[in-house]
């Protein structure tokens, strides 16, 4: 299988960590799928995310156009200090 260059899987980390919920787990199962077998293990072990996340996306993917969350995104919650 393919893996990605230290460099680029920093920049792969960093515009994942700029997207909202709905937006990684569709990124995460594009980039898996580019990867074929295994990806989505590189893909889950790369991003720190449940590799039924990248399934859900391909999901997702899968049924583009339509999108039943469209125009939904889920705020952030509040971090409390200790």
């Amino acid at each position: 299988m393919q893996t990605y260059s230290e460099a680029l899987e920093e920049q792969m980390v960093n515009f994942y960590s700029s997207l909202s919920e709905k937006d990684r787990r569709r990124y995460a199962a594009v980039e898996a799928a580019k990867l074929g077998h295994g990806g989505i293990a590189y893909v889950a072990q790369l991003f720190d995310c449940d590799p039924d996340t990248i399934t859900a996306g391909r999901r997702d993917v899968d049924r583009l156009p339509e999108d039943d969350a469209s125009g939904r995104v889920r705020k952030k919650g509040r971090s409390i200090e200790s």
